[in-house]
């Protein structure tokens, strides 16, 4: 059976040791991001929250500033893990604060989460 860790401190532990090895999976039904460690073989449970974008300033340049106003940030989101989930990266978090920052290289969107739940699984 699998050993099932109720801490964001496992996350921020495994990406401040090898944050290159720490990469976004998928999205599950439940709103759940999963990240996976490649290094320490731990798979990342995020209940979310809430998801705001954050478009970067050369994005917004280069779209002439419209917003994404007809958007929710969950469903931008899903939308990037669907297609490039290889470019997303984990920039910051904040155990305390149960904040999350990833950002998406393809599309330089950042996309702040508040994280409601984490989970590490042991593989």
């Amino acid at each position: 059976m699998t050993q099932i860790i109720r801490s964001g401190a496992f996350l921020q532990q495994c990406w401040s040791v090898h944050p290159l090895c720490v990469t976004v999976m998928r999205m599950v039904e439940d709103r759940a991001l999963v990240l996976s460690c490649s290094s320490c073989k731990f798979a990342h449970h995020l209940t979310l929250g809430m998801v705001v974008t954050k478009d970067s300033p050369a994005r917004g340049a280069i779209e002439g500033g419209r917003a994404n106003a007809e958007c929710s940030g969950e469903s931008l989101l899903n939308a990037c893990i669907t297609t490039h989930h290889a470019s997303i990266t984990l920039r910051e978090m904040d155990v305390f604060q149960d904040v999350v920052l990833l950002r998406c290289a393809d599309c330089r969107r950042h996309y702040e989460l508040t994280v409601s739940a984490f989970e590490t699984h042991q593989r």
